[in-house]
């Protein structure tokens, strides 16, 4: 079932949202702006868009896989959470970054992706003496020789 969000962009240098064809059904979103990193600088990259989610969903941002590869920008958060109270037509999404070398992202450079997923259902914890379960070898245990 199709979804719609509502879009406001701030930047008419930057191509409007839209899949890649047969390859993702991940969103790539644009620098709005130009900017120039010093190794050990932070930033907020603009993304040159203000949404309206659908009622009951978030948008989760990630790096592209070659942000850091092109770039030498780590994404600070590891992921951002964009929740649906964040709507107004003000409430520009940025990327927090970290640089490790010097480096420019130019206006329309693809640097991250989105995706918009339902909220998670209302969780009920209970507190127990036993999960009743056998160990499976620590964290970070799995694939190890």
């Amino acid at each position: 079932m199709e979804k719609t969000i509502k879009i406001r962009y701030h930047s008419d240098k930057i191509e409007k949202l839209r899949y890649i064809d047969g390859k993702s059904d991940w969103i790539d979103l644009r620098s709005a702006m130009e900017y120039h990193f010093q190794p050990g600088e932070f930033g907020l990259i603009d993304l040159g868009i203000s949404v309206q989610l659908p009622a009951g969903y978030e948008m989760i941002t990630a790096a592209r896989s070659s942000l850091f590869k092109n770039y030498g920008l780590i994404q600070t958060n590891a992921i951002g959470v964009i929740d649906e109270s964040y709507c107004g037509d003000e409430d520009v999404i940025r990327m927090p970054v970290y640089a490790t070398r010097e480096t420019t992202v130019h206006v329309n450079d693809r640097v991250c992706q989105f995706r918009i997923i339902e909220h998670q259902p209302r969780i009920q914890f209970e507190e127990v003496e036993s999960l009743g379960n056998s160990a499976r070898g620590g964290f970070g245990s799995t694939g190890k020789i």
